[in-house]
This record gives structure tokens, sequence and C-alpha cells, in this order.
């Protein structure tokens, strides 16, 4: 006789779950009430959905368009309502997400010391003009979850000893061992507070004006997915889980990437999906390879990764000639799992990190790098090591100057190389995201970062929309040629199940000068041959070399150049990229 068991009820198997992630995070608390409380912020006891295991919520025509709030200026309007005017009038029907930076009141880091979580910086617009950009874009927002301003009411409550706040920050003896904690910053890693009856050292993982949070209290966690509840309701998709490698700190470790940090990770992925089954999680965890993958989990933490290390290993690529550490990087990437994909970009708000290629770029080859960038006008930033010296942690330059030329110095080819740099970037797996700045190529802000102080502001330019819609027309403007080669290859993308960003790919072996990479869609249909020149002196390839099958017909997607010959070869200009494909 079969035994017929009883389905429960979603509630109380969502509920179960976080009770385990719980015993995990807190074993000596009862998860039982926290997890009820977490159940009610996120109204998961009102409306409790069910996601597919393993199910991709993105395909080839998912891209992202990474900005600030405040990065197209106009006299008529709030930012929000003019970038929003922006995207609709240049990316409708071409990107379909976006990623606006931190857009909440803030103190410092353009953002990031977030003073209240809840609203909408006054200066950018309102709630009602992010839930109207997201009713026309998937919308990507942060979730600063390790630390918040030292202007939050939450610190100010601590330095009161009042509630909420009293005990919501990580506090330390300063006495303890803390020589092995990593940091990506060389500023002091405690900061003395005093509340006028006793002095407290509270850590401050990226500086004095960001306080990290304790996560050992468990109502930090309630006040973090309250916040996230909130999120969903104004239209946020995607999340950007900032930062949140430093989460969980223990003297005596490096205080990075802990267990109970992944379990924290693992626990917002249950809310979140089953609050919203085509939700995302992304984690920015800027640190060397092997420990950025750990954050996919088994296909039960984040659905998507920052590529971390395709910035510094791709810039290397096209300044040094050579593409060998970028091939050996690329063989050595697993395929992501149905359910999750890598996040690749190669521009950002912030730098080309340095930390990422450890272990990929030797120390002579990273001099080598920074040194270059240094010659186009870029400023690096440095971190602390435990030994009291410092190393670099990030280059600051944008990418169009930061292609300017070679090693050997600059030359006439950085707009060829610039769109060889993104059409690697697009055909590679995973979901393409966009600097906004790369996009329409903008150029080192000296300005802008001399007014802030600070090197990031470099690539943190603030545009007229006017003037950048101007530009952008002037066909003699690199603005122009670069938005316009742009468009051209994501419209090919988007149209080319090959590039699905969970569709096979093999590295290919074509010489130190061409990268090279295949892709074959899911259903086995279509495949495209990726080649890259990456060098600044023509290279041919035979076709034989890359077994075109002789009984389907090939053609180049870019140019439409068709291959009949299988015996032949061709010739790649410097920079030049090919898409060859049998279906189209």
């Amino acid at each position: 006789m079969s035994q017929v068991t009883e389905e429960l009820p979603i509630q109380k198997v969502v509920r179960q779950k976080l009770c385990d992630h719980l015993a995990v995070i807190y074993p000596d608390r009862d998860g039982g009430d926290i997890a009820d409380r977490l159940m009610q912020v996120m109204r998961l006891d009102e409306d409790c959905q069910t996601p597919l295991a393993h199910k991709n919520l993105w395909d080839q025509t998912d891209m992202v368009v990474i900005t600030y709030a405040h990065t197209i200026l106009s006299a008529d309007q709030h930012p929000l309502k003019s970038l929003h005017r922006f995207l609709k009038t240049h990316f409708t029907m071409l990107i379909n997400s976006v990623h606006i930076l931190p857009f909440f009141p803030y103190s410092s880091d353009d953002g990031f010391a977030v003073v209240d979580y809840k609203q909408v910086n006054a200066s950018v617009g309102d709630w009602n003009d992010v839930l109207r950009i997201s009713t026309d874009f998937h919308l990507m927002a942060d979730l600063v979850i390790n630390h918040c301003s030292s202007e939050h009411q939450w610190f100010v409550n601590f330095q009161d000893g009042k509630s909420p706040g009293s005990d919501y920050f990580f506090t330390v003896d300063p006495n303890e061992n803390l020589s092995g904690v990593v940091r990506p910053r060389t500023t002091p890693l405690l900061r003395a507070v005093s509340n006028g009856e006793a002095t407290k050292c509270v850590w401050c993982t990226f500086g004095h004006d960001q306080i990290d949070l304790n996560f050992r209290n468990p109502q930090v966690l309630v006040e973090m997915v309250d916040i996230i509840r909130l999120y969903l309701d104004m239209g946020v998709r995607i999340f950007r889980l900032d930062a949140v490698a430093f989460l969980w700190k223990r003297i005596g470790t490096s205080c990075i990437n802990l267990e109970e940090t992944h379990e924290i990770v693992r626990l917002l992925r249950t809310l979140i999906e089953h609050a919203n089954p085509n939700a995302v999680i992304i984690t920015e965890t800027n640190i060397p390879n092997r420990e950025n993958l750990s954050y996919f989990g088994n296909a039960n933490e984040a659905h998507c990764i920052y590529n971390f290390s395709l910035p510094p290993l791709l810039v290397n690529s096209l300044i040094s000639g050579d593409c060998r550490h970028l091939k050996n990087w690329l063989m050595s990437m697993p395929p992501a799992q149905n359910g999750t994909t890598y996040f690749n970009f190669i521009a950002s708000h912030d730098g080309i990190g340095l930390r990422p290629a450890e272990g990929l770029l030797s120390d002579e080859e990273q001099q080598a790098l920074v040194q270059t960038m240094e010659n186009f006008g870029g400023r690096i930033s440095w971190r602390a090591l435990d030994d009291g010296n410092k190393k670099p942690y990030e280059i600051n330059i944008s990418l169009f100057d930061a292609l300017k030329g070679t090693t050997a110095g600059e030359d006439s080819w950085q707009l060829q190389r610039f769109i060889c740099a993104h059409a690697i970037m697009l055909a590679l797996e995973g979901i393409p995201g966009f600097y906004l700045h790369s996009l329409v190529g903008t150029t080192n802000d000296y300005q802008r970062m001399e007014e802030h102080g600070h090197n990031r502001a470099i690539n943190r330019h603030q545009w007229h929309e006017a003037e950048l819609n101007k530009k952008l027309a002037d066909p003699q403007s690199h603005h122009h040629q670069v938005f316009y080669q742009l468009r051209h290859l994501i419209q090919i993308r988007r149209d080319q199940p090959a590039f699905h960003p969970n569709a096979t790919q093999f590295t290919l072996h074509l010489g130190d000068q061409i990268f090279a990479f295949w892709r074959q869609s899911i259903d086995r249909r279509q495949s495209i041959f990726c080649l890259n020149n990456i060098s600044d002196e023509p290279q041919t390839v035979l076709l034989s070399s890359i077994n075109l099958i002789g009984t389907d017909k090939w053609k180049d997607l870019i140019s439409d150049q068709y291959f009949e010959d299988m015996m032949s070869s061709v010739t790649l200009a410097p920079y030049q990229t090919l898409w060859i494909t049998n279906r189209w």
C-alpha cells in the first residue's frame, strides 16, 4: 500500500527553511521566533510564492546599463526624470535593465554611506520616479548591507544609547589582535566613539563615515529584510548586495567570506525568491576569483556573481597584445548551473579592481598594467596589508582612456580597441553590464576628481542631457562612433540563441594574439565562433583551425562576410572581432 502524505502549506516549508538558516547563523537563539518575524516583515505569511528550482530568469536579450541617478542632468526636471527620458530615448528595445547606483540620502562615498535606506535623495527625485523607471526597465538597486552612514539615525541613537540602534553596530576591544583582517582601504579599522559615559570602538571596513552593522543582533537582519520588502514594493527586481563578503566578523579570522555570511545570503535568497520568484540577487564581492565563485553556493546563494577578474585581465590583454592569462582564466571558469549565471562588466563606477587578478597576473605584470594606466591619466587606490604596508587595490580611470594605447604608449587604435573589449564582453557566457559612461565614450573627468577629493570621481562625470545628445548626434564625435558601434553589437546579440547567458562555451586556441571561444545555443542549433584580435597587428586564422562544419553555411554577423571555402583563411585587422555563425 502506498503511503499518502499531506502536502505542507508553502508557508510551513519556507518557515522551516528559515529556521535551518537561522540555526547556522544564530545557534544559541530561538530560530522560530526570528523566522516568524522575518515571514511577517516580508509578508510571506500573507502571500508566499513557489520559485522554480534551476530556472534561468534571463536570456540573450537581457543586458544592464549601470548609472548614477544624477548622471544625466537637465534644467527642466529632477535627475531621475532626466535619466528616465534619456534611457527611453536611446535604449528602449535595446537594453532592458538599469542599475541605478544608490539613490538614497547619503553623507559620503557617492551614495554608499546611506543616511536613510527608505527615502530617495530629494535632490534626484522621489519613489514615484523610481517606480516609473521600473515600469519600463528591470530595475536593479543596491542593498548597502554591510554598513550605514555615521549620520544614519541608528548610529546617532547608538551614540546616545537609544533604540533602535544602541546595539546595531559591531564594536571591538582595540587591544584585540586584528592583524589578520582583510582590508580594502588604508584608513584605520576602528573608530572610537564616546557617548559621554564610555568610549567604544566601532568597526569601519571602508572608512570612518561608514559604520559596519552588527548582524550578530537578529534585529539588524530584520531591519534589512524590512528594507528589502520596501524595495520590492517600489519595483526593484534585481538586488545588488554591496560589499557582502565583509558582513560577519569573528576575531582571529580574516573577517571575510565567513560561513555566517554565506548563510545570510542563502536566507535572503529564500525570502526574496518566495516573495517574487522573478527577483534576482547579485553579490558584489571584489575579491580573488576562487572566493568570488563561492557565492554561487550550490545554486542557493546568488543568482549572479560579478565577474570581477574580467576587467583587469581583458584590459591587460588589450594593452599587452597577449591573451594567455585571459584564456587560461576562461578555461578555468566553471559553467554556471541553470538558475545562476555570471554578471560580466568591464567598467564601473569604481575602478579596475586588482585583487581579482591576484594569482592570475604576476606582480610584474600587475605593475606594468598599473604603470600603463597611470601613463594614460589614471590614478591608483590602495589597500592596507597586515604587515602595515599597502598595495594597489584598484585603478581609477575611464575605460575609454584606459584603452588609448598599449604598454608602448598611445596610438591610433583607441576606438577599435574599445569596441573590441565590449564585443568580447557581449559574447561571453553571462549577462553583460554596461557602465553608461562606456556606452557614450566618456573620458577622464579630472575636474570632478579634484572637486570631490577622491580618485573614483575621475570616472563619475555628470552630463547635461542636451550636450550629450548633441555629441551623440554628431558623426564626427567619438561619442557618436562609440555609441552607434556598440548599439550595432547589442542589436546583433539580442537575436542570437548561442549568446544566451547559459549557452555552452569552450575556449579556442588560436595563438596569443587571438582571443577566441565557441558558443552553442542550448538547443544546439546555433554555433557562434567568436574571434577577437587583441593586438595592434593583423592576424590570419585558418578556417580549418576552428572546425567549421562544411555542410553548414557560415557568415560573420558583424560584417556580413560569408565563408564558403572551409580550407581558406581570414585576416583580422587590429582589434577586429568576428562572430562566425551557422544560423542567422
